[in-house]
């Protein structure tokens, strides 16, 4: 697999600049590694393809991941839950959606966590 990737990016929000520094998991299935990484992050994207069914059948566990690794007493006392998107990708390909929209809806209803589908 392909070796992590990471972005950084410069934002103004509510007039202070804001670092971000983004790390592409893409393709990563060692499930050590992904838990080091989620102690790394402040906040998640997770991402499927609307093209492959088995990616959608990970966000699932990556999500419970997410909220187990962040809410263990090994952190900070007091900490609160990091924020955690769930996102569908590849929107476009309709000819070959394997995910429905409703789909990705009724998962983010039942984590509670806010849902997009982009292209």
């Amino acid at each position: 697999p392909p070796p992590e990737m990471i972005y950084r990016h410069v934002a103004i929000m509510d007039g202070e600049m804001v670092h971000f520094e983004i790390l592409d998991t893409a393709g990563q299935e060692d499930s050590l590694q992904i838990e080091e990484k989620i102690k790394w992050g402040d906040g998640f994207a997770v991402v499927y393809s609307v093209t492959d069914r088995c990616s959608f059948d990970e966000v699932m566990r990556l999500c419970f991941l997410i909220n187990h690794i962040h809410s263990s007493p090994k952190r900070s006392s007091g900490a609160e839950q990091p924020p955690v998107v769930i996102v569908g990708n590849k929107k476009d390909l309709q000819f070959d959606r394997m995910v429905s929209t409703e789909d990705g809806e009724n998962l983010s209803k039942a984590l509670k966590l806010p849902f997009y589908e982009i292209s």
